[in-house]
């Protein structure tokens, strides 16, 4: 087991470093302001993309830091799981670089899915424009009117009708639904309540312009409706495509689910932990720079001490994702269940532990948009929830970890 990064990912990283601090790092501030101002509400039909982004993506093309997640020498990097995770990490310390080097949720889960699932109609129709970062895309499981944390209860129907499928249900938290350039949704759905527990749901295309689909709203997080993606409500009404859209199989949901959420586990841990580092790093600026009573604020209320529970905290997380990421390039996520749980657990309460000791030690200001610790408090608060919540992640591990008394 060898955590030491790859010539390859060395390699990146340095670029994805160097490409951050000289065009992205020196915009940033302008590009939330600016975006703020485009997107100043929840009314998701006048959002827009601020041009920086778009010039900053042919940028990041041009340089070959594009499509960094995908395993293939020809349409990504080529990298393993393990070899990307420091890259994802590198991305999180910036909220807007994952867009920039396309390697941005939801969109990097779908081309996995379509590059590992999809028929050679689908790659080339949908998964050709995404990796060239030409339209968005949105993933629908969760529902409004279930407990979404057990998939298997998702009401949503995807049913055979002749030539087509008929899809009728609601989502919801359907997050990039409100870009202007989301073109369709991979909806998840049950086909067949009578089959074994993981053979019941299957996974559609839906382009988003088709009849019967309407999307009803946009949800805010604390407030915020983290513009121009949105997280929204859609209703499928007896939405009818071709059966040519179901991917693999009918009934095969789960499976596909299982090695679309596997990798992308790893990327939202890694870029949790970017986050970390950056809102670490703030603490330290703002301890040091910060006179309260005579000294700095770093000396005086055990910051000190934070300082290092922080630090700890960012490394153990850190350290389980690489060892997540390892077991998935051995042996596939299927195999690796508990050690991704883990990591769902670890590394965004580590976030927002750091985070929210970030916020504390800024005062009044640390809740303003005049540094992103309210947007990272809330990535935070959101993951826990978002990839699974942390009740059901402890019960995954829990199961696993009895199975092995029981084969002794």
């Amino acid at each position: 087991m060898d955590f030491n990064p790859s010539a390859k990912t060395l390699d990146y990283r340095q670029r994805l470093i160097a490409f951050m601090r000289e065009h992205i790092e020196p915009i940033e501030a302008h590009y939330h302001k600016e975006n703020r101002r485009l997107n100043a509400d929840g009314d998701w039909r006048t959002w827009q993309v601020p041009p920086i982004v778009t010039e900053l993506k042919a940028k990041a093309r041009a340089a070959g830091l594009w499509n960094l997640f995908l395993p293939d020498n020809e349409l990504g990097a080529g990298l393993s799981t393990l070899e990307y995770a420091p890259l994802a990490e590198v991305m999180g310390h910036s909220l807007l670089a994952p867009e920039i080097f396309n390697c941005n949720a939801p969109d990097t889960g779908n081309m996995e899915v379509l590059y590992h699932f999809g028929s050679a109609g689908q790659q080339q129709q949908w998964l050709t424009p995404l990796l060239r970062g030409e339209i968005r895309s949105v993933f629908c499981m969760t529902e409004p009117d279930v407990a979404s944390s057990d998939a298997t209860n998702m009401q949503a129907r995807i049913v055979a009708d002749g030539d087509d499928v008929v899809i009728s249900g609601r989502k919801w938290w359907s997050t990039g639904l409100g870009h202007p350039q989301a073109k369709f949704a991979i909806v998840m759905g049950l086909t067949d309540p009578e089959a074994e527990k993981h053979r019941r749901h299957s996974m559609v295309l839906v382009p988003l312009d088709t009849p019967g689909v309407t999307i009803e709203r946009m949800l805010p997080a604390f407030g915020e409706y983290d513009a121009p993606y949105g997280h929204g409500e859609v209703l499928f009404d007896n939405v009818r495509v071709p059966a040519s859209n179901v991917i693999g199989q009918l009934g095969d949901g789960f499976k596909i689910a299982q090695g679309r959420l596997g990798p992308g586990r790893i990327h939202h841990c890694m870029r949790a932990l970017g986050a970390a580092e950056r809102a670490l790093q703030l603490f330290v600026q703002r301890g040091q720079d910060r006179i309260a009573f005579g000294r700095p604020l770093l000396q005086l209320g055990g910051n000190m001490e934070r300082l290092a529970d922080m630090r700890i905290a960012i490394d153990q997380a850190r350290l389980l994702t690489f060892y997540a990421a390892w077991k998935i390039d051995q042996v596939g996520a299927m195999k690796a269940l508990a050690e991704i749980s883990a990591i769902k657990v670890a590394a965004p309460n580590a976030l927002q532990m750091v985070v929210d000791e970030a916020i504390q030690i800024f005062g009044g200001a640390g809740m303003s948009h005049d540094v992103p610790l309210t947007a990272l408090f809330a990535m935070a608060r959101a993951l826990r929830i978002a990839d699974g919540p942390d009740q059901v992640h402890r019960a995954t591990i829990a199961k696993v970890e009895l199975a092995k008394y029981r084969e002794r």
